[in-house]
């Protein structure tokens, strides 16, 4: 049974993994619309709907659409495999956290697929074949859950029984209220 301190753990470190998903997301979006000469009108960034970029000027909208689960991957495992390079403590909080964006991004475009929605019908209505989404979903998702293999011990689990670092406790709980307060404090306009 769960000790108090690996709910909390784990309650927050997925709440911030989801709130920070969505920020690298769009700012994959973003980074791919200044490059090419578009034009942001706004970012929704809300923590009780799914984010969006809404863009005035599209000159290449199928680089900005590919951007958002390209980049919202490649950053996070960038991010975590720096820190572990240079064996920063709690690194396996990155190491889930870019195992949590490459799954959320690759069902994302592998689900979104089927329905036409969100980035997988942009790309489909810009010219991306269904199959290219498909094998970013089947290379991604799979990544990701290599990612968390034999992570549990961080968590609690196994040998570790019931055992979490405080440190990563009061990481996570900071990490997810700074990124509510701001998702918050900008959804407000």
């Amino acid at each position: 049974m769960p000790r108090l301190p690996q709910i909390v753990l784990l309650v927050c470190l997925l709440a911030a993994c989801w709130l920070a998903m969505q920020i690298v997301h769009e700012f994959g979006h973003v980074l791919a619309a200044w490059w090419t000469g578009g034009v942001v009108d706004k970012v929704v960034l809300r923590p009780w709907t799914i984010s969006q970029t809404q863009l005035s000027r599209n000159p290449e909208p199928l680089t900005v659409a590919w951007a958002g689960p390209v980049i919202g991957a490649a950053l996070p495992l960038l991010a975590w495999l720096t820190a572990k390079l240079l064996r920063i403590p709690g690194a396996y909080l990155l190491r889930f956290f870019a195992g949590f964006c490459l799954i959320s991004n690759g069902v994302y475009l592998g689900a979104g697929t089927l329905e036409n929605v969100g980035d997988a019908g942009d790309l489909q209505r810009h010219g991306s074949f269904a199959w290219l989404l498909f094998l970013f979903a089947v290379v991604a998702v799979p990544s990701g859950i290599w990612l968390w293999h034999n992570q549990g011990r961080h968590f609690g689990f196994g040998g570790a029984g019931g055992h979490v670092d405080d440190w990563a406790i009061a990481a996570c709980v900071t990490t997810m209220f700074v990124l509510l307060g701001l998702e918050l404090l900008l959804g407000l306009h």
